[in-house]
């Protein structure tokens, strides 16, 4: 089984990379604005056409130099001329990773000196390249398209990627110079198993980039120890121990009052929806800091999605120690995440590499415990046993009477309990009943839900 190709959008700022890229996922998942150097990392998505399945990848701008004087002056956005050499950097990571590369330039400008320097870098890498010429919303801009092929690349297609205008053309000029070039194209396959997600989740500036390179080995994210780095959810593959992985990191998620509107309103929004899209969040914390307000808000994002959560304590190498500080540490934590599902708690240095190793290892193991399914025997066993050690308490007159239970759903495990009378279930017995379960079953990290219906035309 061949894998699916691989298609990287590339070009100067403010070509409309990340409009095209988010119509061909169908989504909005990068974050887009009129202000060139919004896309500083990678980002990657999946999309079909004509029956195939291509991965794609949308890259900050190749090039951000803007030199005055020339047609592409433009001001960058606010903080991305502090990452012009990283930027570049990855998106010419991105060019050498692509099976196809699409550079997007704008119908509008013309060819602007950065244009013909991102079409010389693309001419020497001998892969397959498409030039898109956004923004022709008009005949008159489709025929002026043309003068792109001035830049030395065979193949230009004019298109709107805001409107969708053209872009039907173009993925067909995809499909056929993938051919040419001799990718073996197989159609689309049928949606893939359940694997780990894990999503990369924390405040500002706590280490999260740092985690990533570290857990991938390579620098895919751009780090900095400005805030505010990660703007975009980014999801990156991997394999462990021969299973597939996808790492989601994301922008750090500030208090309501913090957030500022436009671009990182909208990084933050999709950190809360790159944790929806997982089944385990690591919830990263600055070792040095201590546990904060904040921490607390975000652990209560990951229950609220009944999502598996571990911390993860980074910078440990910067706190002073003695025998005892990494117990009242981790006493200290769970104290104040006494509200999270007994999570799995690593002490790790994104910086130095100290325990790096057990990041994925114990993820594993928290996403088995999500997927466990529990014997409607040992359902009724613990649940007998549990009601013989302590009895409901009896309510307006009468007692609930449990009759039985079963494991009806995985990730996150779901029990439904048959009851004379669900009014009578009180959030404490329920909880009681939720701690027996956790006593027998390794459910370490994971939110359980317990859920009580009454059985129709009950004797009692």
């Amino acid at each position: 089984m061949h894998r699916k190709p691989l298609v990287a959008l590339v070009g100067r700022p403010n070509t409309g990379k990340s409009t095209l890229f988010n119509r061909l996922v169908g989504e909005r998942l990068a974050v887009t604005h009129e202000m060139p150097g919004t896309t500083r990392d990678r980002l990657q998505g999946v999309f079909a056409w004509n029956g195939y399945d291509f991965n794609v990848v949308d890259t900050g701008g190749i090039e951000v130099y803007q030199a005055k004087g020339t047609r592409n002056v433009a001001p960058l956005a606010e903080g991305s001329i502090d990452f012009v050499p990283q930027i570049k950097a990855q998106a010419l990571m991105a060019v050498e990773d692509a099976d196809l590369v699409i550079m997007l330039v704008d119908a509008v400008a013309g060819i602007t000196a950065a244009d013909e320097e991102v079409a010389e870098i693309l001419r020497r890498t001998q892969k397959p390249v498409l030039i898109a010429a956004n923004k022709a919303d008009t005949i008159k801009r489709e025929g002026e398209a043309v003068e792109f092929y001035a830049l030395g690349i065979e193949k230009v297609y004019p298109i709107s990627a805001i409107h969708g205008a053209g872009v039907g053309d173009l993925l067909d000029g995809l499909v056929e110079a993938l051919r040419e070039s001799g990718f073996p194209l197989d159609p689309a396959e049928e949606e893939e198993a359940p694997h780990l997600r894990i999503a990369i989740v924390g405040r500002p500036n706590v280490g999260k980039s740092s985690l990533l390179n570290r857990l991938i080995g390579e620098e895919r994210v751009i780090v900095s120890p400005i805030a505010g780095t990660t703007r975009d959810a980014i999801d990156t593959e991997l394999s462990f121990h021969g299973e597939p992985v996808t790492l989601i990191d994301t922008a750090g998620i500030r208090k309501r009052g913090k957030i500022e509107k436009g671009v990182e309103q909208y990084s933050v929004l999709r950190a809360l929806q790159s944790i929806e899209r997982a089944d385990v969040a690591l919830l990263v914390i600055d070792g040095s800091q201590g546990v904060t307000e904040q921490d607390q808000h975000i652990a209560g994002y990951i229950i609220e999605a009944f999502r598996s959560v571990v911390v993860v304590v980074n910078k440990w190498d910067a706190v002073e120690k003695d025998s005892a500080t990494l117990h009242q540490y981790e006493r200290m934590l769970r104290e104040k995440f006494n509200f999270l599902p007994d999570p799995p708690i690593i002490f790790i240095s994104a910086l130095t590499g100290q325990r790096i190793h057990e990041v994925l290892e114990v993820a594993k193991r928290v996403w088995e415990n999500r997927y466990m399914r529990v014997p409607t025997s040992e359902v009724n066993r613990i649940l007998r046993e549990a009601m013989i050690r302590h009895q409901p308490i009896v309510g307006a007159g009468k007692r609930l009477k449990i009759k039985y239970g079963s494991q009806v759903a995985v990730a996150p495990p779901l029990f439904l309990f048959h009851v004379n009378d669900a009014s009578l279930v009180h959030f404490t017995y329920k909880r009681y009943l939720e701690n027996q379960f956790r006593e027998v079953f390794p459910f370490e990290g994971t939110p359980l839900r317990l859920s009580f219906r009454e059985r129709q035309r009950d004797d009692d």
